[in-house]
């Protein structure tokens, strides 16, 4: 079970190793925190005022396409997108969004998706969120939450059998290690980095490589995220960022996805390989 904030949060990370698994026989569930209803639309071809005014019902076909090409299944928590805040000062969140629920209570349904999917491993953020955002940063809370009472069979118990996932990890995002490796490769392949610029203004109090614990091999997969990242058009250019660097490149220089284990009901030594060290030998997955 991966749990994300919005709708291509899913293709953007970890969305190579869940294909890998799907490839492998097991059952994948992408949940979504919120409708990505007050997301800005990224990329400038799909920048139009019919797209805006329909924004809500697009992100979802574009999470239905997403899903499709992963090959996961998918479920929405259903609460409101609290868009990201700009300015100084920071203005307040919108009333009702999904930023300002109390986590206990926002935790419910996602209970309830434990208890009836019975994952064996949980994906979500660290406690920044990755990145700062309100919803990224209740998504780790509601997630946290909701790992540690779906166990627990004196809580809630009207919202079915309780279940306790074996293993609970965070997805890692850039690191300084895996940005200059990449920007090395495409010095030493003679074409233009989009990382240098990064790389000086990279602030390494807030570089986390040394948490990761788990490398997942899964560059076989990277077309397959690929092609679920553009399924998100109104949040990814084709032609920008995110594909600058060839895919042969990325496969040779930095083949995994990386994943910090934090918690954990089996005996799973560190370094890792694969989410389901220690898992595997115990439970047959799903």
């Amino acid at each position: 079970m991966a749990v994300h904030a919005h709708p291509d949060d899913e293709s953007s990370k970890g969305a190579a190793t869940m294909a890998r698994y799907v490839d492998e026989g097991v059952s994948v569930l992408v949940v979504t925190c919120t409708g990505g209803e007050r997301g800005s639309v990224l990329n400038p071809k799909m920048d139009r005022p019919e797209v805006l005014a329909d924004i809500a019902n697009i992100r979802r076909a574009e999470m239905d396409a997403a899903r499709e090409i992963l090959g996961v299944d998918q479920a929405w928590l259903g609460f409101v997108d609290s868009g990201l805040p700009e300015g100084d000062p920071l203005p307040p969140l919108p009333e009702g969004c999904f930023g300002l629920m109390d986590p206990a209570e926002a935790a419910v349904p996602l209970i309830r998706l434990i208890r009836e999917f019975r994952p064996h491993v949980v994906t979500t953020y660290d406690e920044n969120g990755g990145y700062p955002h309100p919803d990224h940063i209740m998504c780790h809370k509601v997630t946290m939450a909701a790992f540690d009472a779906a166990g627990d069979a004196e809580r809630l118990p009207e919202l079915g059998e309780p279940w306790q996932p074996r293993k609970l990890y965070y997805n890692s995002g850039w690191t300084r290690a895996r940005m200059l490796a990449l920007h090395e490769g495409m010095l030493a392949a003679g074409l233009e980095s989009p990382y240098g610029e990064w790389l000086e203004k990279w602030n390494d109090r807030e570089d986390r490589g040394d948490r990761i614990t788990t490398r997942v091999e899964c560059g076989e997969y990277f077309g397959v995220r690929d092609d679920a990242l553009r399924a998100h058009a109104t949040q990814v250019d084709p032609d920008g960022f995110w594909f600058h660097v060839p895919l042969e490149l990325q496969q040779k220089v930095w083949p995994t996805e990386d994943f910090e284990l934090v918690r954990s009901f089996v005996d799973s030594p560190v370094p890792e390989s694969d989410l389901f060290a220690g898992i595997r030998e115990s439970v047959e997955t799903r």
